[in-house]
């Protein structure tokens, strides 16, 4: 019978301790990406939508065959990307991965 009874206790056991948040911290849990750092969401790149507060440095649409833009946009190229900003707001309009040679 106790072995029975630890029987089920194992195979009980791993779905009960598989549930929660993985290790992550409880104020990371709650954040957006989930359980990933400040520091390390920063990285991960710019988004439609998101606030661009780096260097202002335009870009001349004709040298990467870029759709022209409406009034009040401007291109900004970031590394490897190009940004379409609304200019007034910063705002991320697009976002252009550049394919480099």
């Amino acid at each position: 019978m106790t072995r029975f009874l630890l029987a089920m206790l194992l195979l009980l056991a791993p779905p009960a301790l598989a549930q929660g948040n993985g290790g992550c911290p409880p104020g990371l849990a709650k954040k957006s990406p989930a359980c990933v750092p400040p520091g390390q969401a920063k990285k991960a790149g710019y988004a439609v939508g998101d606030r661009y507060e780096g260097a202002w440095d335009t870009v001349r649409r004709d040298r990467y065959g870029l759709p022209p833009l409406a009034e009040g946009e401007a291109y900004v190229r970031v590394g490897d990307r190009i940004l379409r900003l609304d200019r007034e707001e910063r705002i991320i309009l697009d976002v252009v991965q550049l394919m480099l040679e």
